[in-house]
């Protein structure tokens, strides 16, 4: 009798999809992996398997325990998914400012959902700390997830996500960049990388409002601005991102993001979320500087933009934002 698939074992091994149109202007093949394809709709599905597997093989996650987590929504859902065929229970702490598709997506999942208001990291009612303090409160009760310096993260992404696009690309990719969350898929794909091909070229791409465009450039975590994109970002230098390859960055504002979101939708039919279109950008802009190269370029759609369907196509909400997307890409 055929093996029955788990939720589990679908996690992962997503295609990598050729952009014709991003690739035909630059005159660069210009790939993107289609990570939304995971069964909880994101690349943090591969996060979540990896941080629980390992706690389990560790024996710090046990039949009954809850797992907590501070998450901007895409790994709550990931280790949601998971935790359910497990038997595990979840509590997530979010930022109330999220888009409204994460919190009805986890409390569908059965996850206990804290909102908590928006707040620097140093911050002690940062969700982060909120979630590390309950964890703590009942260590036999709580396994906390710690996405953000659980380097299981990292581990995982080095494991799958890296061999996978090696693979993907017949053993040449030119150019990786993708913008950092926690840090794990630029670390564990970039060392993954830099090991078959030391040439190959690893760029950090950054949202407005996040410091590590100036860490790269100047050494020092420095920020201008703000970004209306979800889980991408950060202020700090995680245990993930400290084994990231970097050897570029690009930061990218909220006005060309949104117009590749919208370019990719009428051009290519891809409807992909507000960090998926950041990477998508900071691909194309990588294949402008290497034009007409034919140089293989690779980037990361994090999630569906169906996940944020509320905010980006929304007109009110572009317009309260004060975006307006281009017809044409800067």
């Amino acid at each position: 009798m055929e093996k029955h698939t788990l939720i589990q074992d679908i996690v992962g091994n997503t295609p990598l999809l050729f952009i014709p149109s991003l690739s035909q202007r630059t005159g660069c093949q210009i790939y993107a992996k289609a990570e939304f394809l995971n069964p909880g709709g994101s690349v943090k599905d591969r996060t979540a398997l990896g941080i629980i597997l390992d706690a389990e093989k560790r024996g710090v996650l046990k039949p009954g325990m809850t797992i907590v987590e501070g998450t901007a929504g895409n790994t709550g859902i990931g280790i949601a998914t998971i935790a359910a065929q497990k038997g595990y229970r979840c509590l997530m702490v979010l930022p109330n400012n999220q888009s409204v598709e994460k919190y009805q997506t986890l409390e569908a999942l059965n996850v206990e959902v804290l909102k908590v208001p928006p707040c620097p990291f140093a911050d002690q009612n940062h969700f982060y700390h909120q979630a590390r303090r309950i964890s703590e409160s009942e260590p036999a009760k709580y396994f906390w997830a710690n996405q953000f310096e659980n380097t299981a993260n990292f581990q995982v992404h080095y494991e799958t996500t890296g061999p996978e696009i090696w693979r993907q690309t017949n053993h040449k990719v030119d150019v990786f960049c993708s913008a950092v969350g926690t840090g794990g898929t630029l670390a564990g794909v970039s060392q993954y990388l830099k090991e078959q091909n030391p040439k190959c070229q690893i760029v950090l791409l950054d949202p407005m409002g996040s410091g590590l465009f100036e860490y790269v450039k100047n050494g020092q975590i420095k920020s201008t601005g703000g970004s209306v994109t979800e889980g991408i970002g950060i202020m700090r230098l995680t245990q993930n991102f400290k084994r990231a390859k970097i050897d570029e960055a690009l930061q990218i504002n909220d006005e060309q993001m949104i117009s590749m979101l919208y370019y990719v939708a009428k051009t290519e039919g891809l409807l992909v979320g507000t960090s998926a279109a950041l990477n998508l950008y900071g691909a194309y802009k990588m294949g402008l500087t290497y034009k007409d190269s034919q140089k293989t370029i690779v980037t990361v759609l994090c999630d569906s933009a169906l996940r944020y369907q509320s905010k980006v196509f929304n007109s009110e909400w572009l317009s309260e934002k004060k975006l307006t997307p281009s017809e044409n890409l800067i």
